[in-house]
């Protein structure tokens, strides 16, 4: 194939893909299968119980139109919206229209001295409130907020 053949087979497919119509990514996609909580993250090196917040859940597309996304989970505080913490997921793929079970955990969380228990940290006055947000896009295109979850005071531990 010559080079001038060749270059015009790849300008009719950028075309093409670029002149497709964008989905309304929040029209398309429900998150379903939502559950929240506190994991159980173990003892931190210096003896400390640790619990970090977790968010499972699952994105359907109702167009039948989205392939795969980019997750971006911003882990808030509730009393004040700033930021604890945020995980980014490159490449989340849709198969049969819907995504895998997907579960989040940022790597930020609280800690309790012993003999303060689990249960004990969700129930501290100094416990402060996280929300999750859930911001989605394709390609290149702008973050979207999804969908907002608060984080429930309560234990996870698997």
């Amino acid at each position: 194939m010559s080079y001038g053949r060749l270059a015009a087979l790849a300008f009719a497919l950028v075309s093409t893909l670029s002149c497709s119509t964008p989905v309304d990514l929040k029209q398309a996609l429900q998150v379903t299968d939502v559950s929240a909580g506190y994991f159980d993250a173990g003892v931190t090196e210096s003896g400390q119980n640790k619990l970090v917040p977790s968010v499972t859940f699952r994105l359907r597309d109702t167009s039948g139109k989205v392939s795969r996304v980019s997750l971006n989970l911003v882990f808030r505080f509730v009393d004040n919206g700033e930021d604890h913490d945020e995980i980014f997921k490159q490449r989340v793929d849709f198969t049969n229209g819907q995504t895998e079970l997907l579960t989040v955990r940022p790597s930020a969380g609280f800690t309790g001295t012993p003999p303060q228990s689990r249960a004990d940290m969700l129930k501290n006055s100094y416990f402060r409130d996280i929300d999750a947000v859930i911001l989605v896009r394709q390609t290149a295109a702008q973050w979207l907020e999804l969908h907002r979850i608060r984080i429930e005071r309560q234990l996870i531990t698997q």
